[in-house]
């Protein structure tokens, strides 16, 4: 059952579990309906007005045990969180399709932009990372590093492993796997040694830099696939043996480079 009001900042929902749930957790014993209770859940917006979900759900005290237990909710939203399951996906959507930043969608969920982010990184971790079919069809993949953080404390640069198959297959764009902490051949052959073996025996290609130490972990983790140097790296070379065979030629002609 679910009824719709609107309120001058917000939208409310409201629905009832009309599924009994009187089977004591505790000893098996069926239970007597006790009283009810409210459970408030940020929801997926009404437009861009921040939407309020109250599921009432009744109580049941054990006949046995004396043991007290709400309805099971889990189709809402998960046990003790403070956004639904609708708005958990609306929001992992948001910011991954649409390019939303954090705070516009707390905003447009109307909670702290604190609850939002740790929300949103569980959510985009249950569904994208811990996703067991996430590495199936991946036979091209890209090394690369990056400068994750711009101070002095804790570790500056991560290792980027992209699945670049949909490039290659002309099938689409690229498709982020991992980042992980440091750049070192030690972090990508970490990386590629924790991955199943029939991950590491699809890989026909490895697209990377010119760092020696990613070309050796490719090379003695998946011996089978070639190591070529990514599109990026090849022009940046490129155009830097054109500058300077520039200031060389510049050189002879007018006595400096510049």
């Amino acid at each position: 059952m679910t009824g719709q009001r609107l309120e001058p900042d917000r939208a409310v929902l409201a629905c009832r579990v009309v599924e009994p749930d009187d089977w004591c957790r505790r000893c098996g014993c069926q239970g007597a309906p006790r009283d009810t209770v409210t459970r408030r859940l940020a929801h997926e917006p009404l437009g861009w007005r921040p939407t309020t979900l109250l599921v009432t759900v009744r109580r049941y005290r054990c006949r046995e045990c004396g043991h007290v237990w709400r309805q099971d909710t889990s189709a809402a939203a998960e046990p003790r969180a403070r956004l639904s399951r609708c708005a958990l996906r609306w929001a992992l959507e948001a910011i991954v399709l649409a390019h939303l930043s954090v705070a516009r969608v707390a905003e447009a969920l109307g909670v702290g932009w604190h609850t939002a982010n740790n929300a949103v990184l569980a959510e985009g971790r249950r569904v994208l990372i811990e996703d067991p079919n996430r590495f199936a069809g991946v036979h091209v993949i890209g090394v690369d590093e990056h400068a994750w953080r711009h101070t002095r404390r804790g570790e500056a640069y991560v290792t980027v492993i992209i699945d670049l198959t949909p490039i290659r297959d002309g099938a689409g764009p690229a498709r982020l796997l991992d980042m992980v902490s440091g750049r070192s051949k030690a972090v990508f052959k970490t990386w590629l040694d924790a991955q199943p073996a029939a991950f590491r025996d699809g890989i026909e290609v490895v697209a990377m830099d010119g760092f020696t130490g990613f070309k050796t972990a490719a090379a003695e983790t998946v011996p089978d696939a070639v190591a070529v140097m990514d599109p990026f790296h090849v022009v940046a070379l490129a155009g830097e043996a054109v500058d300077r065979c520039r200031q060389r030629v510049q050189q002879d002609i007018q006595a400096h480079r510049d």
